[in-house]
C-alpha cells in the first residue's frame, strides 16, 4: 500500500488521518436534523411517505451523504411503533434456540464463530415463519428510502442477525461486501475501477432491536473512510486499523433506529462490556437489482463435461491456460449461498465451484469425485 520503506501503510495512514480530519457542514445537508459525531441523524418520521420532489431531493442528499460526505447516516425512529421490532425479537429469539438446539455452528466474517448468536438468512426465516410481521417491519419507509437513494429501484434485501452477548468482543475493522469479504491478496487482483466500483452496488444497513448504550458495543464507525482510495486493500494494513482504533466513533442507538453506511466505510460491530444485555440488530445488506448475469447457466454440468479434458490437457497445457478455461466455465464466486449451510468457517467466504475445481486437477482427482464435491457444494447454496 505504500513505498515507505521498512512501514508499508503509512502513506495510505496519513491519507486517511486527512480524509477523517474532515467536518460536516450541516449546512450541506438541510434535511438532517443535526450532525452527531460526524453521523448524519434524520428525523425519520419527518420523512415518512414524503413523495415527488420532496421525496427526490432527500434521496439525492442521502446519496451525497454516503458518498462524498460522512459515509453514514442514522434514521432516528425509523420505527414509529416498535411493537413490531419487539415482535420481530420474538421470532428471532425463537429461531436461535431452534438451531442453537439443532447443534448448528454459525460462522462469521470478521469475528470468532460461535461468540455471538447468528441467523444466517433472517429475511427469508422471518418472513416464511411470521409474514404479518414482516410485512409491518418491511412497510417502514425509512429503509425502503435510503435503498432508492443508493441503488434505485429493483433492490434486492437480505438480511442478517447478529447478538452480541455481555463480554462479545468486538469484530476486526473491515469493510463490507462485495470485495470486503476477499483476502487482500485477492483483493489486488479486481482493476482499481472495480475497487471503485463495489461499494456502489450494496448498501449496509443495521437495524436496532434493543436500546443500544455505547458500554454494549454498537457499531464502531470510521466517518468519512469511505472515500480512501483503495480501502479494500486498506483495511488489512495494521497502521489504518491503529487509526481506526484511535479515532473511531460510537452512537448510542434507540430500539428502532436504523444506520445505513458505505459498504467502503471502516467499521466493526464493538464489544459488549455490559453485564446485562444482548445487544441484537438485524443486519440488512442490500443489493442492486443489477448484480446478475443475463442468462443461468447449468455450471457444474459444464463443469462435469470439461473435467476430464481439462485433467488430460494439464500434463501439456501452461497453468494460465488451464485457469482461463476454469474462468470461463465455473463459478469463480462464492455468493449468493445458503449460510446456514455454507458457511465462512476458517475463512471470509465458503469455497467457489472454481476452487474445488482447481483442487481436483491438483490431485487428479476422478471426475466421479470432482462431481460429487461439486454436486454437494451446489446443493449447499440452495435454500
Amino acid at each position: 500500500m505504500s513505498d515507505t520503506p521498512g512501514r508499508p501503510g503509512l502513506a495510505v495512514a496519513a491519507q486517511l488521518a486527512d480524509l477523517t480530519d474532515t467536518r460536516v457542514d450541516h449546512d450541506d445537508y438541510p434535511a438532517a436534523l443535526e450532525v452527531r459525531s460526524e453521523v448524519l441523524v434524520y428525523d425519520a418520521q419527518r420523512w415518512a411517505g414524503v413523495q415527488g420532489r420532496e421525496r427526490d431531493a432527500l434521496k439525492a442528499e442521502l446519496a451525497r451523504a454516503l458518498d462524498t460526505g460522512p459515509g453514514v447516516v442514522l434514521l432516528s425512529g425509523a420505527f414509529a411503533d416498535t411493537s413490531v421490532i419487539d415482535e420481530a425479537t420474538e421470532v428471532f429469539a425463537d429461531i436461535i434456540d431452534q438451531e442453537r438446539a439443532s447443534g448448528a455452528q454459525a460462522g462469521d466474517h470478521f469475528g470468532r464463530p460461535g461468540a455471538n448468536s447468528r441467523i444466517w438468512n433472517a429475511q427469508q426465516k422471518l418472513a416464511l415463519q411470521a409474514p404479518q410481521v414482516f410485512a409491518r417491519y418491511f412497510s417502514q419507509d425509512a429503509i425502503a428510502v435510503v435503498s432508492e437513494a443508493w441503488l434505485g429501484p429493483g433492490y434486492q434485501m437480505t438480511s442478517q442477525v447478529n447478538v452480541v452477548h455481555p463480554g462479545g468482543a468486538a469484530q476486526d475493522p473491515h469493510c463490507d461486501y462485495h470485495l470486503g469479504f476477499q483476502s487482500q491478496e485477492m483483493v489486488v487482483r479486481f482493476p482499481e475501477h472495480v475497487q471503485r466500483m463495489s461499494p456502489y452496488l450494496t448498501l449496509q444497513g443495521a437495524v436496532a432491536h434493543v436500546d443500544m448504550p455505547v458500554e454494549s458495543g454498537p457499531t464502531m464507525l470510521l466517518p468519512h473512510s469511505q472515500r480512501l482510495e483503495r480501502a479494500y486493500q486498506a483495511y488489512h494494513v495494521a497502521e489504518v486499523r491503529e487509526l481506526f482504533a484511535e479515532r473511531v466513533v460510537q452512537l448510542p442507538l434507540a430500539k428502532g433506529d436504523v444506520l445505513f453506511f458505505s459498504p467502503a466505510l471502516l467499521h466493526a460491530a464493538g464489544t459488549n462490556r455490559s453485564s446485562d444485555l444482548d445487544r441484537m440488530v438485524n443486519l440488512l445488506q442490500v443489493s442492486s437489482a443489477f448484480g446478475r448475469a443475463m442468462e443461468s447457466v447449468d455450471r457444474v454440468a459444464m463443469c462435469g463435461a470439461l473435467y476430464p479434458v481439462l485433467l488430460e490437457s494439464s500434463e501439456r497445457w501452461p497453468d494460465w491456460a488451464i485457469d482461463n478455461v476454469v474462468a470461463a466455465c465455473a463459478e469463480g464466486y462464492a455468493f449468493p449461498t445458503n449460510l446456514d449451510q455454507d458457511q465462512p468457517i476458517g475463512g471470509l467466504a465458503p469455497e467457489s465451484s472454481a476452487q474445488i475445481l482447481r483442487r481436483a486437477l491438483g490431485r487428479r482427482a476422478s471426475t466421479q469425485e470432482v462431481m460429487a464435491e461439486l454436486s454437494l457444494a451446489q446443493s449447499r447454496r440452495l435454500p
